[in-house]
């Protein structure tokens, strides 16, 4: 008897293509849980960390980090594609850690910034580009997206 793979199993990625997949992107949509128990949402650029979890920072009095700080649950959504047979996708949902360490938040910041711009390293920026990341790691904090479950997809393995 020969077992078949179910839909999900078919477009499930690998490991090494989320790596891919997580490097290969920019941004991420991030939702908490508001005072009322509504998702709030929003997109962010990201890094992702050594371990292959992804970090983002904001700034510390914004909604997405009262509501972490009430409620550290956070979800993650990363994904491209246009077209149906285009679309993949990394969804993480667990537990954000928020780093109030001034080190590491202008080491995430960094990084972020150096991504978003296609830069190579934080020198790349100049010395107005630093000193404006210096100057928001004051303000910031970085936030470490812990995951309990990933769920991914990758529609072009249907065609």
């Amino acid at each position: 008897m020969t077992t078949r793979m179910s839909g999900r199993d078919a477009v499930k990625m690998s490991e090494q293509e989320v790596s891919d997949f997580l490097h290969a992107n920019l941004k991420v949509q991030v939702a908490s849980v508001g005072k009322d128990g509504a998702p709030h949402l929003s997109t962010l650029f990201y890094i992702v960390l050594e371990t292959g979890e992804i970090a983002f920072w904001t700034y510390g009095r914004s909604q997405k980090i009262r509501n972490l700080e009430r409620d550290p649950r956070i979800s993650a959504l990363v994904e491209d594609g246009t077209d149906y047979f285009e679309l993949r996708g990394v969804s993480m949902t667990g537990t954000a850690e928020l780093v109030r360490d001034h080190d590491r938040i202008l080491e995430i910041g960094s990084a972020v910034a150096v991504r978003m711009v296609g830069a190579t390293t934080l020198d790349d920026l100049g010395d107005i580009g630093r000193e404006a990341v210096e100057k928001q790691a004051t303000k910031r904090v970085a936030v470490i997206v812990r995951p309990d479950h990933v769920a991914t997809w990758d529609h072009r393995k249907m065609v």
